[in-house]
């Protein structure tokens, strides 16, 4: 089987999260390594979220090399789609689909260059394949896995396959997703001294944050941390004065930042008019040395497949990097996968056939350096 074969495969599961419903697509690729040889495990954060954990090789002295990806997807939106999200169609060199970039064709990608290598690896320090459900929520799958215990085992370095059209990038910055909520007391419209209007709070509250500045400079790379106000409901009836109101807070932080001083900090910036509820989403930054000898090893490698030597880059999106490299002690990391950055979450999405082999030829080269093969 070859990697376009297996995305076309993997995007007829229709993993829409919500609900997500991951089992039949992770069972899917479960027997494909098993058959290849990888022994593998299978966890679930909640019924029908399914996560696996495949695994082959093995050696003292070095720890093996991890690829890693999500296999839920987001909604496919409120535009038509012209071509079936579901069916896997190709037209014009692209692969059409929900997930086609983000990201089933990276873990198609990575599945079949370690089914390739399967029968080198054992004795070397071999590949840890982790593909987790929930990740467009906030890394849940991932997240669970970090904390069950030795689900995960050890790992040296990390490939994320999220979609960068195959081009290395050593860092992503962190998402604070965040609910304000404002309370009033409700009256008559007619008379609305009698009531508080939460709304009113609320619009306050919006206005300080379109005002916020974070004590924090630009990184070189990732750029400068963003707030966005990207929602905000209230009220019962126009006759009514409201007495509730919430606020959507869409926060990108950078390495320096700590989310709970950041929470801390816009706390108290915020006042009395309106109440930070828990978390939606929290999920740090990622961070890489880019001068890291396996780094450059990385951008040596892509260099003589693709032709350029890359420069430094980021993404702006988070992955489950953000909670599989500090379970893992934080080994360098490269997000690098085929998809095409631009068509994320878009209507129509679709990815580059020519980068899926890509993608295979990078992943096999990557991992015979680490395995010494």
């Amino acid at each position: 089987m070859d990697a376009l074969t297996l995305t076309r495969e993997l995007l007829r599961f229709n993993t829409v999260n919500p609900p997500g419903d991951e089992r039949a697509c992770a069972q899917h690729v479960s027997r494909l390594l098993k058959d290849a040889g990888f022994a593998v495990c299978t966890y679930e954060h909640a019924p029908g979220r399914t996560s696996l954990v495949a695994r082959l090789g093995g050696s003292s002295g070095k720890s093996p090399l991890c690829f890693s990806g999500h296999i839920d997807t987001v909604p496919l939106g409120a535009a038509p789609w012209t071509r079936d999200p579901f069916a896997g169609e190709i037209a014009d060199g692209r692969l059409y689909g929900r997930g086609s970039s983000d990201m089933k064709s990276g873990v198609a990608a990575f599945v079949i260059a370690a089914c390739r290598l399967a029968k080198s690896l054992r004795g070397t320090p071999g590949l840890v394949l982790v593909m987790v459900a929930g990740e467009e929520t906030g890394c849940e799958g991932s997240r669970h896995l970090a904390s069950a215990g030795s689900a995960l085992g050890e790992a040296g370095a990390i490939v994320i396959g999220e979609a960068t059209g195959n081009y290395p990038c050593v860092g992503h910055k962190g998402a604070l997703w965040l609910h304000a909520r404002a309370t009033g007391v409700t009256a008559h419209g007619a008379m609305p001294e009698r009531g508080v209007n939460a709304i009113y709070k609320a619009a306050r509250a919006v206005t300080k944050l379109e005002r916020f500045s974070f004590d924090a400079g630009s990184h070189p790379v990732l750029g400068s941390p963003t707030l966005n106000v990207g929602t905000i409901a209230g009220g019962l009836n126009i006759n009514s004065v409201p007495d509730g109101a919430t606020i959507g807070i869409d926060i990108r932080t950078i390495p320096e930042q700590k989310h709970g001083a950041l929470l801390e900090r816009l706390t108290g910036y915020l006042g009395d008019d309106v109440t930070l509820a828990a978390p939606i989403v929290d999920v740090e930054s990622v961070w890489t040395d880019p001068a890291h000898p396996w780094v450059q090893e990385v951008f040596d490698l892509v260099t003589q497949i693709v032709g350029a030597r890359p420069s430094l880059r980021g993404v702006s999106y988070f992955t489950d990097a953000a909670a599989l490299t500090p379970a893992y002690g934080g080994p360098p990391t490269v997000i690098l996968g085929p998809g095409e950055t631009e068509m994320i979450h878009q209507t129509d999405e679709h990815c580059r056939v020519d980068r899926l082999e890509q993608a295979v030829e990078l992943y096999v080269d990557i991992a015979r350096h680490w395995c010494g093969l």
